[in-house]
Order: C-alpha cells, then structure tokens, then sequence
C-alpha cells in the first residue's frame, strides 16, 4: 500500500471512529430535557385553602384588643417622655 492510501485509510478509520463515539451524543442532545425549574411556584399556582382557619372569630377581637390595648399604653409614655430635660448653664 502507498503513502497515500495509508494516509486515506487513516484519515477515514479516524472519520469513522470520531462518528460512531460522538453519535450518542448527539443522540442525547435530541432528546427534549426536563424543563428548568426556578424553585418558585408559577403565578398560576395557588395553594389550597385551609379547612380550619388560623383563627377563630373571638381569638382575632382578644387579639385586636390587645393590642390596641398596647397601642394606647405606648402612646401615654410617649407623650409623657416627649419632655427633654433642659441644659444647665454653667
């Protein structure tokens, strides 16, 4: 066989070679992927609501009288230290 033809066979072994090993994947890149998720519900996606609320009625007005009972109290002290003392002059 000449230089030449040994060159070709090559060329070709090396052709076929790089083919059959890189036919996979291409195989794989054809195929349709899983869908990327973000890990964030999408917009339309609304969870159930409960069966039992959170709350009953007379818990949220204990609760809403608490704290306007806190409110009111917080109020009271800041007005009664909104006095600043007054600087003494050496």
């Amino acid at each position: 066989m000449s230089k030449g033809g040994r060159f070709i066979a090559l060329a070709a072994s090396a052709i076929l070679l790089s083919v059959v090993s890189l036919g996979p994947l291409g195989a794989r890149a054809e195929e349709p992927g899983r869908p990327k998720t973000t890990g964030y519900p999408t917009v339309e996606d609304v969870p159930p609501r409960p069966a039992k609320p959170a709350m009953t009625a007379d818990e949220l007005l204990k609760l809403k009288k608490e704290l306007i009972t806190a409110r009111d109290r917080q109020a009271s002290k800041a007005k009664g230290g909104a006095e600043r003392p007054q600087p003494i002059k050496p």
